[in-house]
């Protein structure tokens, strides 16, 4: 079956996780995605926090998978030509640089649109171009902190606290992604290319829209209803850190289970629905709650939200995690157990669903990784290993004409990436004169 992006050429000079995470969703979806990386180790992840001596780390297979590897020295003219040869022949373009550095590499976007007017360049960077912080390097937790996310994040009388979702890096490249393919449907109409640019404070900020709305409604009434602060704490003039609760006028709070004095994840979320309220009673066997006016309505329960609370965990006292949710359900109150990442990693449905896949790797054998969040009812991403450094170097410049003499050529000027063969060459051979690229060509 022809995948919706079949066809469609990526470059990916991308590094980390924003870019990463960008180009392989759309790889994953059909689109032909070559990562262009470094001579000197490529992308920076495939050596952090490894697990397994000399081998690609997690961190980096977890991010590249289902694309091609060329590795090349762009700072020199045999390594810029590579790239502009690249540039006219590809749909997309995407890099996360930092600021100025795709300038200084000498493919800015006005050169880009010379080489090749129809191409769409996307582009992550920490800040957009009219903020005062626009030069600065940022990373995952930084962004979370600049997008507002970290200073509503948290109790309330503890720091402003990082999430561990990655909602300034993956995030971004999500949102990049949407851009992308929104541009090459626009092209599809005017022909013509355009650059498409994601921030990464303005992608956190997006993901909390809500607390810029709790912001507004604070200035405007002086107080949050929802908020474990209402209505016996009191409000300053920002947003508050919340704990565990809902925010979105649902009370709700992390309650303890069965086990949880040993078990750091013994425990469910647990959510108070207004129009449910009946139900949620029966559920936790409190019948005397419903019409009681101490408890009957949403206002009435927000002053001793947390005595509720107290006697719904006595309830789950004796019931593990996974009895409490079987419980609850029939009752529609909307639960969840608090799931580890071990739990998630052998969680046989989310096996079963593709959501956590096991793919090979011809250094590590097999790694667990992400699949794809997305689902379609007529294919199904299939998730392939991540390349090794220049595993495609052979390939990529065949199909733009280079000989077999001529790469080896380009190998010992490092320009590409040695092999270990050609590490062995004899200084004899690495004196030849270089041939140029257009007396390489076939």
């Amino acid at each position: 079956m022809s995948l919706p992006l079949e066809g469609i050429k990526i470059i990916d000079f991308t590094g980390v996780q924003a870019g990463p995470a960008c180009t392989q969703l759309l790889a994953w979806f059909g689109a032909d995605v070559l990562k262009v990386e470094r001579l000197n180790g490529g992308d920076v992840t495939r050596r952090q926090l490894r697990d397994i001596p000399d081998v690609d780390a997690l961190y980096f297979t977890q991010l590249n998978s289902n694309k091609k590897s060329l590795a090349v020295n762009t700072k020199t003219p045999e390594g810029k030509e590579i790239m502009e040869q690249l540039i006219r022949k590809a749909d997309v373009l995407v890099e996360n640089f930092a600021p100025g550095a795709m300038d200084r590499m000498g493919f800015s976007w006005k050169h880009i649109q010379e080489l090749n007017p129809k191409l769409i360049y996307g582009s992550v960077k920490g800040f957009n171009d009219q903020s005062p912080y626009f030069d600065l390097k940022v990373y995952e937790n930084v962004a979370q902190c600049a997008g507002g996310a970290a200073s509503t994040t948290g109790f309330w009388d503890g720091p402003p606290t990082v999430s561990a979702a990655a909602l300034g890096d993956s995030n971004s490249g999500m949102h990049l992604a949407i851009g992308i393919l929104t541009a090459l449907i626009g092209r599809q109409k005017t022909g013509k290319g355009q650059k498409v640019s994601v921030s990464m404070q303005d992608c956190v900020l997006n993901l909390c829209r809500v607390k810029l709305r709790d912001q507004l409604r604070l200035e405007r009434v002086g107080y949050l209803e929802e908020y474990p602060q209402y209505p016996n704490g009191t409000f300053t003039d920002v947003v508050p850190r919340g704990g565990n609760a809902g925010g979105g006028g649902q009370p709700g709070w992390v309650l303890k289970c069965k086990g949880w004095e040993t078990d750091p994840n013994a425990y469910i979320y647990f959510t108070i629905q207004e129009q449910d309220w009946g139900p949620t009673c029966q559920a936790v066997g409190k019948p005397e709650w419903i019409d009681d006016p101490a408890y009957s309505t949403a206002r009435a329960r927000q002053s001793h939200i947390f005595e509720i609370f107290a006697d719904i965990e006595k309830w789950l006292a004796d019931k593990t995690k996974y009895e409490a949710i079987d419980k609850l359900r029939p009752y529609g109150v909307p639960c969840a157990p608090v799931l580890s990442m071990k739990e998630i990693a052998y969680d046989p449905a989310l096996r079963a669903s593709a959501t956590i896949v096991e793919v090979p790797h011809k250094q590590r054998g097999s790694y667990l990784t992400i699949g794809s969040p997305i689902k379609f009812s007529e294919f199904t991403p299939t998730i392939t290993g991540s390349p090794l450094l220049g595993e495609h170097t052979d390939e990529v410049l065949t199909s733009l004409g280079y000989s077999s003499d001529l790469i080896a050529t380009l190998r010992q000027a490092n320009v590409l990436l040695k092999r270990a063969s050609d590490v062995a060459e004899t200084d004899q051979d690495s004196r030849e004169p270089a041939l140029t690229v257009s007396e390489g060509k076939k």
